[in-house]
């Protein structure tokens, strides 16, 4: 496997064309009890990544959820949007693949897909 985060995204802006910069995101992996634990918080940089989400090391099988604050992110660029944020919920059954989850965005609908 390559180096880096073995769970990468990438957020685009469909509405101006351009990365999603300063998007917050929060990943989180559901325990044994049903509760959400959080992993990790940031924010997008310049391409509308957010490089080192997890290390192999902690990436196990099991339900994750990627959480993007797109209200904040339209608020903070004067822009009405509908989805205060986007819940992207998954189940990862070989940790030793690599997993993709980008976004694509606009103030009144997202897309997402299990990238490469």
């Amino acid at each position: 496997m390559a180096t880096g985060s073995p769970l990468t995204t990438h957020v685009l802006d469909t509405a101006s064309g351009t990365p999603a910069v300063n998007l917050k995101i929060s990943l989180f992996r559901k325990d044994k009890l049903g509760q959400w634990t959080d992993l990790f918080n940031g924010k997008t940089n310049s391409d509308g990544r957010l490089p080192g989400l997890l290390t192999q090391d902690t990436f196990t099988m099991g339900l994750y959820k990627v959480t993007f604050d797109t209200g904040t992110y339209f608020l903070e660029k004067g822009v009405n949007g509908f989805y205060p944020y986007v819940d992207v919920v998954f189940e990862i059954t070989d940790p030793h693949q690599h997993y993709h989850v980008p976004l694509l965005l606009s103030p009144y609908g997202y897309s997402t897909y299990r990238g490469s």
